[in-house]
C-alpha cells in the first residue's frame, strides 16, 4: 500500500502531527538542554546506544520524542479566543 507510512513511522508520524515544526523544535531544544543540564533520560540506553546517537544531548532528546516520552507540553490558544481577538 503506497500511501501508508511503516509501523516504525507510525509513532513519530504521529506526533508530526500533532505539533508543527516550531513547537516540534522548541520541545527538542528544551529537552536536550535539560539533559545536557544532567537531567536523567526518560528512555532506557546502554552504552552502545549512547555511542550510536554520539552522546549528543540533541539526538537523545529527538530519540525520547519519537518515543513520545518528552514531558512538556504545547499550550495554543482556543479558536474562540482567536476569533474574538481579531473583532476587537
Amino acid at each position: 500500500m503506497a500511501g501508508k507510512a511503516s509501523k516504525d513511522s507510525g509513532a513519530a508520524g504521529e506526533l508530526a502531527q500533532k505539533y508543527n515544526k516550531y513547537e516540534t523544535a522548541r520541545m527538542i531544544g528544551a529537552r536536550a538542554l535539560q539533559i545536557s543540564m544532567g537531567a536523567p533520560f526518560l528512555i532506557k540506553l546502554d552504552e552502545e546506544g549512547l555511542k550510536k546517537l554520539r552522546y549528543s544531548p540533541v539526538e537523545i532528546a529527538k530519540l525520547e520524542f519519537e518515543k513520545g516520552v518528552i514531558p512538556i507540553a504545547v499550550k495554543r490558544p482556543s479558536a474562540s479566543l482567536a476569533s474574538s481577538a481579531s473583532k476587537e
